[in-house]
């Protein structure tokens, strides 16, 4: 049973799947792990960390799969990635696949006849929560996004008094209050800012509560909370009213904190130019959904921008930001859901197919698209 660990090759991804300590045990298992040469360097795993956990480091991609069972990565493969024509058959790839963007890709999984695994598709049940590679992700995207806030923000965040006089706090207004958000308002909140949160789900209300913001309501909201524990689209008529809300709030704060997403569509517009318009002058922006569009309507996907005195910021793959971290709370989701395949008595790979958690992410298998969303 070979495990292979490939560096990856999209731009701006720092992280890796596997850890020196996730390699232990790994091997643990009963499995040999095979690391492609620099696939940790960005988050500062060496080498030779992985060799003295155990690991051998292949040269290049092609030679660390050769004859690999599973195959890990973070993101799905690029065109530059050639790999998958040296993956041999049956061979299990996880990594987070983002399957309604590349459907395509999908076809080509089957071909090969791979066994294809879409880690963002984790079910969030209680027993798959060490596996939630979104949560564990974005719970560090949301400090970061803060940490963006505040280095861009031309004014302190806690309020200080001093002999000169008094610095006010920073009015924070985090949109989304899902993991991300969530770890936004405690992050602002540490550091001594004034924190409101909007979300469309009632749920979102008491959370917020918790953490010491002021949750902010639309008259007459209907819950927007899927089995799932998502967002849903809303109706019209509560988007204008949501939009009238968000409007008045905004023009009172600081910096906004965007987090809102909805799975497999493009991120909802929650921020005008109109909104930005009647922001106070060196306000900040920070736009957590930029690389699916966005929900500021100025968002720039990979650039700060300065519109209407307001800094707007858009990074691409945030937690990346945060790689070191970012891939030691991946690699440990990864460690868990693989553990699922691994028959630990035979010590060989087995696929449980009724288990709910293989159900939701399996994409493809047997030289078939298998999962029912993006089956034809």
């Amino acid at each position: 049973m070979k495990i292979a660990v490939l560096k990856e090759k999209k731009h701006l991804e720092a992280r890796v799947a596997a850890s020196p300590e996730t390699v232990k045990k790994f091997i643990a298992l009963g499995a040999s792990v095979a690391v492609e040469k620099g696939a940790g360097e960005a988050s500062s795993y060496s080498d030779t960390a992985y060799k003295d956990a155990g690991a051998t480091i292949a040269a290049t991609a092609k030679a660390a799969v050769g004859d690999a069972d599973i195959i890990l990565k973070v993101q799905a493969p690029e065109e530059k990635d050639t790999f998958l024509g040296d993956a041999k058959e049956g061979a299990i790839l996880a990594a987070i696949l983002a399957p309604s963007d590349n459907k395509e890709q999908l076809k080509d999984f089957a071909a090969k006849k791979l066994s294809t695994f879409a880690l963002e598709l984790i079910p969030r049940i209680t027993r798959a929560q060490a596996m939630d590679v979104l949560s564990s992700q974005s719970n560090l995207a949301g400090y970061r996004a803060v940490i963006d806030a505040a280095t861009e923000y031309g004014h302190a965040f806690p309020m200080m008094m001093t002999a000169a006089g008094t610095v006010a706090p920073a009015k924070v207004l985090v949109m989304g209050a899902g993991v991300a958000g969530l770890q936004a308002i405690a992050t602002a909140k540490r550091l001594g800012g004034v924190i409101s949160a909007f979300d469309v789900r009632a749920a979102a209300k008491e959370q917020v509560q918790s953490l010491g913001a002021t949750f902010v309501e639309v008259d007459a909201a209907a819950d927007a909370e899927t089995k799932g524990g998502y967002a849903k689209e809303m109706t019209e008529e509560y988007k204008q009213k949501q939009q009238a809300k968000i409007h008045e709030t905004i023009k009172k704060m600081d910096i906004v904190i965007c987090t809102a997403l909805i799975p497999g569509k493009p991120a909802p517009i929650l921020v005008t130019e109109a909104m930005v318009k009647d922001m106070k002058a060196g306000s900040v922006i920070v736009d957590l959904a930029a690389e699916r569009g966005g929900n500021c309507e100025l968002t720039e996907c990979g650039k700060i921008v300065e519109k209407h005195d307001v800094k707007i910021i858009g990074h691409a793959n945030v937690p990346s930001r945060i790689a070191a971290d970012a891939s030691a709370l991946y690699a440990k989701n990864v460690l868990n859901f693989i553990t699922l395949l691994i028959d630990k008595g035979e010590k060989k790979i087995s696929i449980p197919l009724e288990d709910e958690i293989i159900k939701g992410t399996l994409l493809t298998h047997n030289g078939a698209i298998v999962h029912p969303n993006f089956a034809s």
